[in-house]
Formats: C-alpha cells, sequence, structure tokens
C-alpha cells in the first residue's frame, strides 16, 4: 500500500499480520530482551520486512542493530524507514545513491487521543484542519498531520543524527493532491551541495490506516 507514495527506487515489505516462525539474530534479540509481546512481534516482523526489502536490493541478510534513539542502522551505503501499527508492518530501502532520505509512517485511522494534538502542532497547524475537514470530509486530519511530522522525523533524524521536536516541523497538508511539506525551523542540513531545510512527502487513508512518506532524491536539491 505504501509503495504508491514512494519512488520506483525504493524497495517495500509489507505485512499484515506477524508470521511464525521468524527469527532475529542475537544482536537484534538483545533489543527487545525483556519487551512484552507486543513490542517483540512488532518488532520481529519489521526486521524481517526490513531483510525482505533489502535482499530485493541485493543486500545479504545480517543484524539490523540499532542505534541510541532506537532507529535501525542500515547497511552501509543504504538508507530505509520501518513503521508498524496495530495489524501492520512496514519497511522501505534504497540506495543511497539514488535516495539522500527516506521515512515512511503508518497509524491506525482514527482521531489522536486527547492531548496530543496540542502537544505536537502550532495554532497555525491546527486551524488548517478545518479548511482540509471542508475540503474532504470524512478524514481524521490530525492523525494524518501526527503520522506526517512521524515521517518527517524519520527521514531528518538519520541524515543529521540531530533530534526533531514536533514544534520543529511545521506541515501544511493538501488535502485534494494528497501531498504535504514541511518548514523547519532548525538550522539546515548541508548535504549534496544542498541545505536541507524543509521536505516534502505524500499521504493517503487506505484499508483502516494513514500512511504518509517522505522522500528526498539524492540528484534533487531537498531545500
Amino acid at each position: 500500500m505504501i509503495e504508491d507514495l514512494l519512488s520506483a527506487s525504493v524497495e517495500v515489505s509489507e505485512s499484515l499480520g506477524d508470521p511464525p516462525g521468524t527469527e532475529l539474530f542475537p544482536e537484534e534479540e538483545l533489543l527487545v530482551a525483556g519487551a512484552v509481546e507486543q513490542r517483540r512481534r512488532e518488532f520481529t516482523t519489521g526486521r524481517r520486512c526490513a531483510r525482505q526489502a533489502l535482499a530485493r536490493l541485493g543486500v545479504p541478510r545480517a543484524p539490523l542493530r540499532a542505534g541510541p534513539r532506537g532507529e535501525p542502522l542500515w547497511p552501509d551505503g543504504v538508507v530505509g524507514s520501518i513503521s508498524h501499527c496495530a495489524g501492520y508492518r512496514v519497511a522501505a530501502v534504497a540506495r543511497r545513491a539514488d535516495v539522500l532520505a527516506l521515512g515512511v509512517d503508518a497509524e491506525p485511522v482514527g482521531p489522536l487521543p486527547g492531548g496530543v494534538l496540542d502537544a505536537v502542532t502550532v495554532a497555525g497547524e491546527r486551524t488548517q484542519l478545518e479548511r482540509c475537514r471542508r475540503a474532504v470530509p470524512g478524514v481524521c486530519w490530525d492523525r494524518v498531520l501526527f503520522s506526517a511530522k512521524e515521517s518527517v522525523y524519520k527521514a531528518w533524524f538519520p541524515l543529521t543524527g540531530r533530534p526533531l521536536d514536533f514544534l520543529d516541523a511545521f506541515v501544511r497538508l493538501d488535502p485534494v493532491r494528497g501531498v504535504f511539506s514541511a518548514a523547519l525551523s532548525v538550522p539546515g542540513h548541508r548535504a549534496g551541495g544542498s541545505v536541507v531545510n524543509g521536505f516534502t512527502g505524500r499521504w493517503a487513508v487506505v484499508g483502516g490506516l494513514v500512511l504518509t512518506a517522505v522522500l528526498v532524491p539524492a540528484s534533487a536539491n531537498p531545500a
């Protein structure tokens, strides 16, 4: 489902459940030692999806370790992103020669829990949600906005090694074309002769899921 939001240079693997018999490498087992069963299942299937996607790039099986914030550490020359929510797991990967930054996120359809929207958005972002509701009724626009911010973070942090707060990215949603943009209020990141100080992405609501994706082609000016 989410592959429709990405380019042909990205390999995607999705799962609507947690297949039995999936095994982790010992290094990955350490990452979920003591985790509750639900967390273990989603982690295991996420790693399974990642290995399937990597295999399509010709990357051999190997442990996918995690960084200091729990982010997957991809093989040299690869960028990627993993997401999971109730009943759905997905991994997307690409060659760094083709894609500079990549982030994907999946959320269940439904409004955000009380108080979350105010905590992760500024007033101007909340104002636009009413315009989106008038343009396309029946969509949980607060959830789309939240997911877009998650995808932005997942693209930004591996690229820069710098954290990004929810309030550091001002996201504008296009309710008709299924796209969004994010302007960052933090110092940009120089890469490939350009400064990354914003992102564009795509969103969709399908199969009971809110899906968002951010992709910066290596050949494009991402600013």
